[in-house]
């Protein structure tokens, strides 16, 4: 039977803080970002494996603070005394980027705004070459969130399925859980592809659907 043209159209992900999830895994997080007026000098790095929820997290705090969310792929000077910064870890070489960061971080904090940035890893480990930036990247407290538990690992399943549009039963996202890896980045990749294959096979969002993506992802 020859397979049905599929698109990978984006899905619409749900950043609003009654969608974010919290258990042992992200609770610490959640709260030090939510506490921005204790945040020590107004700034804070938020650290997590990739599809940790960092992005929605930054959305939650926007949302409540007013600030503006910039990825460091594309930086500019913002006007607003709250801004975030995604992913700084990606700049870590690229001069003018590292150049960037350091004037935003001096004009945010100059004129009492906050700023909260967000990446892969600790600021220790990014290899940033600007000494100036790097000293305050490593001077700026950390809060990370650490690889699910499984009710996150769960909730993290439901969200992408529900962002999809896309209702498994609980028998079908048992079986996932107990058969996947224990980490964000491989929940995200299950759902999209069983997404991808149920669209492009006609097949319905079941356990031998999960099955066989889950084998593939193995190989």
């Amino acid at each position: 039977m020859p397979q049905q043209l599929s698109f990978d159209l984006p899905s619409r992900t749900a950043l609003g803080r009654d969608d974010f999830f919290i258990s042992e895994a992200n609770a610490l997080a959640v709260a030090q970002v939510e506490q921005d007026d204790l945040w020590p000098s107004s700034k804070l790095v938020l650290s997590g494996p990739k599809g940790a929820g960092k992005t929605h997290l930054s959305h939650v705090w926007a949302s409540q603070s007013g600030a503006k969310i910039i990825h460091a792929a594309n930086l500019e000077m913002p006007e607003e005394n709250a801004v975030v910064v995604e992913d700084v870890h990606t700049i870590a070489g690229h001069q003018d980027a590292e150049e960037m960061l350091f004037h935003i971080h001096n004009a945010v904090l100059g004129r009492g705004g906050r700023l909260l940035l967000t990446g892969i890893g600790a600021p220790n480990h990014w290899p940033i070459a600007l000494a100036d930036l790097a000293s305050r990247l490593q001077g700026t407290a950390l809060v990370q969130i650490d690889e699910p538990d499984d009710m996150l690992l769960m909730a993290v399943l439901v969200k992408g399925f529900a962002d999809r549009q896309l209702q498994p039963t609980p028998a079908v996202l048992t079986y996932l859980l107990r058969h996947s890896e224990r980490s964000f980045a491989h929940a995200h990749q299950i759902v999209a592809a069983m997404d991808k294959r149920a669209l492009s096979e006609r097949r319905t969002i079941n356990r031998d659907l999960a099955r066989d993506v889950l084998a593939d992802l193995a190989r």
